[in-house]
């Protein structure tokens, strides 16, 4: 008795090549995300790439609705991360709120908060329950998080005039007196 087999058909070499390709392609993404975990939340003294933030009805910044950071240079710049399910972030949002207060006439210091992970309806209860009146805007996508490398909420970072990161608090501000300590040499 004979065996009849059909021969194989190799894979055609093109086709190994792509497929090659796309696995290391694949490793490679994977690996870069991996580092760039392990960085850690961007660093002082790291000029702060440009991005938008598309704000709240009532949280304007100027009557603008969008806020880019390159339309805040010659600006001292604070970003708080926040949402409205964070305990710690209740701890520091009349301290930020105050100091606003003290900045905004001055017009040298913009406060930007930036809602992670929330709805807008539990975002606006917060923000009206602790008398929050400076630009606040859901962070769409968590894009903004990301590029930050934010580990949590609340954090802070403190930009100066030229768009150069020179200070991050990671977990809430307690006293007033600690947010002016990080914007007084900004402005200078």
């Amino acid at each position: 008795m004979t065996e009849t087999t059909t021969p194989r058909r190799a894979v055609p070499l093109w086709i190994q090549i792509v497929i090659w390709i796309f696995i290391v392609g694949l490793l490679a993404i994977v690996a870069l995300g991996l580092s760039r975990r392990q960085q850690g939340t961007v660093q002082p003294g790291q000029k702060i790439d440009d991005f938008t933030l598309t704000l709240y009805s009532g949280y304007e910044l100027g009557g603008r609705s969008e806020i880019k950071l390159s339309d805040l240079r010659g600006k001292a710049v604070v970003i708080n991360f926040w949402a409205s399910w964070c305990k710690p972030c209740e701890q520091e949002a009349a301290e930020l709120q105050q100091a606003w207060t003290e900045y905004e006439p001055g017009g040298e210091v913009v406060f930007l908060g930036v809602d992670y992970v929330d709805t807008e309806t539990d975002a606006r209860v917060y923000m009206k329950k602790f008398g929050i009146t400076f630009a606040n805007g859901p962070d769409l996508a968590t894009s903004i998080s990301q590029y930050f490398r934010i580990r949590g909420v609340p954090e802070t970072y403190f930009i100066d005039k030229a768009g150069v990161l020179r200070y991050v608090q990671i977990g809430p501000f307690v006293k007033v007196e600690d947010i002016r300590a990080q914007i007084e040499p900004l402005l200078k």
